[in-house]
């Protein structure tokens, strides 16, 4: 029976391929778990080509939807196997084979999110098992939080399985609707890796592999939308002023295959684990595949004489890898202190960036997470990193990310954006008065002789009610009181600011110089600072 599930299958391995692709580097460079090396993103990809490269031999075998699910499965996941390099490789290989697993199990089923589901929870399960001692913050922990949600997912759709004839169109649809919050998920997942894994939190990085997998996935969503890739963060590499990441004990990433019968995985591991370590061995009764990491790559081989037939022997040397990218990113411009600030609007983020720092979304309400504080932190190229966390709300969260970081981290006291801003000119928080217009959210509650009420501009004046009522007279109230004995005042409009920039640069006191800036922020129609 023609199964176009199964052409779609190679789209979406060819999408994730081409992604990882144009990252390869960027993962290259992050790895340092379970050593620091530098080919975490080759090893994903060789896998990846591998995969490819066997449904293309299969379609010289005649119409690849005219082959059959379990002939393309079995295929794909022991070509998989046996292309598979480094931990990161023959982990990407679990999970291929994982989800074959599932799909072999469920013959006749057109893939929808039910299937997508149970595939990428038996890939979980898999990849967990293939590992002797997991590690949680790693591509383990990242997969397994990805299939979470897909399962969450499916617990509130209404219309999750699909039936012969339904149109490959609304198949695609479906299965990107749940992959677009495992994606998410994803993302997330990769950001909180530095606080459950202290390997990744002392070298400034997030996972190698986890982040790879998450392109993957974009990817696949890519090929499934018919549009460009979800856009997905970008990290700086692993430092190089923490030598002590650049090795574990061994040099020599070994990998290699065994064809034979009668083999058992469990049966090798703790003899290869006398000769190095990072030992992975997968497969099944006929194949097996073998990686660690050795000073002797022959000892380990020579095991298996007389168990089978060995192949696909791939020998990197780790310390060559290190010493590389130590120098392509020595000769990298080198910044010394960076800035993070908080920041709420597109708007608002450029005008951080043009001032050399680098913003991150708090959202709407200008409350970030602990954990995303610290992935920002990392993010910022430099060894020293100043934080703006642009509101009282923010300062705590951002202390503790300082502390958990192990870069040199100062976080200073900016209670607001426009604050900030100055501040990321220059360390003049002492000579800064802020303040704001909103709009009422609702009735005034205090006992005032006059109250506000919903939908009526509200000054500030740093965070005391100065002024209500009509959004120019409020705004000029405002400004009356900032401006007295002020030099310059920044005047940063909002998304739904009510007046134009002109008109607003207008009611600031005549003799007082004034900057005007779209910053897109939400909430605020006005922020200003005066100096």
């Amino acid at each position: 029976m023609a199964d176009p599930s199964l052409v779609r299958f190679r789209a979406v391995v060819e999408a994730a391929l081409a992604a990882l692709d144009a990252r390869r580097q960027e993962v290259n460079d992050l790895n340092v778990f379970p050593v620091a090396d530098g080919d975490t993103g080759d090893n994903m990809a060789l896998t990846l080509s591998a995969l490819l490269d066997e449904l293309d031999r299969l379609s010289e075998q005649g119409e690849l939807d005219e082959i059959g699910r379990d002939q393309i499965v079995d295929s794909v996941a022991r070509a998989a196997l046996l292309g598979a390099r480094g931990n990161s490789g023959v982990i990407v290989s679990q999970l291929i084979r994982g989800a074959a697993e599932e799909l072999i199990s469920r013959p006749g089923e057109l893939v929808d999110p039910v299937l997508i589901g149970a595939a990428m929870a038996r890939a979980a399960e898999r990849a967990y098992g293939s590992v002797r001692d997991p590690a949680e913050g790693t591509i383990l922990t990242v997969m397994r939080e990805m299939a979470h949600r897909v399962a969450s997912e499916l617990a509130h759709m209404t219309d999750s399985r699909l039936h012969q004839g339904a149109s490959a169109e609304l198949q695609d649809a479906l299965i990107a609707d749940v992959l677009e919050p495992a994606l998410a998920a994803g993302e997330e997942s990769v950001k909180r890796g530095p606080q459950l894994l202290s390997v990744l939190r002392e070298a400034g990085v997030v996972d190698a592999g986890g982040y790879g997998l998450t392109i993957m996935l974009a990817g696949v969503l890519e090929a499934l939308r018919g549009g460009p890739a979800p856009e997905l963060a970008h990290y700086a590499p692993a430092r190089v002023t923490h030598p002590q990441h650049e090795s574990s004990t061994y040099r020599y990433c070994t990998n290699f295959a065994i064809t034979g019968s009668g083999l058992d995985p469990g049966e090798w591991v703790r003899p290869l684990e006398r000769l190095g370590d990072s030992v992975l061995v997968v497969g099944d009764a006929t194949t097996l595949k073998v990686h660690l990491h050795t000073n002797e790559p022959e000892q380990a081989t020579a095991l298996f004489s007389g168990a089978g037939e060995i192949s696909r022997l791939d020998v990197a040397d780790m310390l060559e890898q290190v010493q590389d990218r130590s120098e392509r990113l020595a000769d990298a411009p080198a910044t010394t202190c960076g800035v993070l600030a908080v920041v709420a609007g597109d708007g608002m983020a450029q005008l951080y960036e043009s001032l050399g720092a680098t913003p991150l979304s708090g959202g709407p309400t200008l409350n970030p997470s602990t954990y995303e504080l610290l992935a920002g932190i990392h993010g910022v190229p430099a060894e020293q990193v100043v934080v703006l966390p642009n509101s009282p709300n923010v300062r705590m969260a951002a202390e503790e990310a300082a502390g958990l970081s192990d870069k040199t981290v100062r976080v200073v006291a900016s209670r607001s954006q426009q604050a900030g801003l100055a501040a990321a000119v220059a360390e003049v928080l002492e000579h800064v008065r802020t303040g704001a217009v909103a709009e009422a959210a609702r009735d005034d509650a205090e006992s005032r002789p006059a109250r506000f009420h919903r939908g009526e501009a509200v000054g500030f004046v740093d965070e005391r009610i100065v002024a209500w009522g009509e959004p120019a007279a409020t705004l000029e109230s405002v400004l009356d009181e900032l401006a007295g004995d002020a030099e310059l005042v920044t005047l940063i409009s909002g998304r739904d600011a009510p007046l134009g920039a002109a008109a607003a640069a207008a009611l600031v006191p005549a003799g007082v110089e004034v900057e005007v800036s779209a910053g897109g922020q939400p909430s605020y129609w006005w922020l200003i600072a005066a100096e």
